[in-house]
């Protein structure tokens, strides 16, 4: 259990996924400003969000686990590793601070506080992207916490670079942002309407992550008395 009382670590989350919206939002608003070329733009928003997400694992992990994510703290709930309501308070703190991470990017680029995102992001291919943007995310925190707990910021952070450009949808895979991303017309926009898509398939991506990692991170004891029985003269 982390040590820090829930006022702190709701402070945590909110501040978290606010930088993390503000980055992201940030830098397609620079990436556009800089360039026309999509690809260079895609770049450009990419690597500062891979490289926030170490920093902000890193330093904010100690006090709220890092979630910046509603479909993490989903996950982290159904484990019982946190109580339904702090999961609860856990997710408008992040929803919140990541509607405060849109309204900093845009006053940090002269732009209004909010402004309804008009860029489409519908269809199937694109649910189904995000479908596998949070099953790859929550596949990949849940073994790094079997495997390498230390590794974490910089399994996330390298996971996004990666899902970024391996994705139809470049990776939400975060309801938090998601929202918060619907309230910019700039780069990392997404239609309001084309919210709930786009959520439905995270929450499922991040379930289905927690129910094949749960089994295969299970050391299985029929091999292991079959090895056994193999040694035997």
């Amino acid at each position: 259990m982390l040590g820090f009382d829930l006022p702190r670590r709701l402070t945590a989350e909110a501040l978290g996924t606010a930088i993390l919206v503000a980055t992201v939002v940030g830098s397609g608003i620079m990436a556009e400003n800089l360039t026309r070329d999509v690809a260079l733009a895609l770049l450009g928003n990419t690597l500062p969000t891979g490289a926030i997400l170490v920093v902000l694992i890193t330093i904010l992990g100690p006090v709220s686990g890092a979630h910046f994510n509603p479909a993490v703290t989903l996950v982290f709930a159904l484990r019982r590793e946190l109580p339904i309501a702090e999961a609860a308070s856990y997710a408008a703190a992040q929803i919140l601070g990541g509607i405060a991470g849109t309204i900093i990017a845009h006053l940090m680029f002269a732009l209004p506080m909010i402004d309804l995102a008009l860029k489409v992001r519908t269809g199937g291919a694109l649910w189904f992207a995000e479908w596998v943007a949070a099953f790859g995310l929550v596949a990949t925190i849940l073994g790094g916490l079997r495997f390498a707990p230390s590794a974490i910021p910089w399994l996330v952070g390298l996971y996004i670079t990666a899902a970024y450009w391996f994705t139809a949808s470049t990776s939400f895979a975060n309801p938090a942002v998601a929202i918060a991303r619907a309230l910019t017309n700039t780069f990392a926009g997404i239609r309001p309407w084309d919210l709930p898509g786009f959520i439905v398939a995270e929450v499922i991506g991040a379930v289905c992550a927690l129910a094949l990692m749960t089994w295969l991170l299970q050391p299985g004891s029929v091999g292991v008395n079959s090895s056994k029985a193999e040694l035997q003269p």
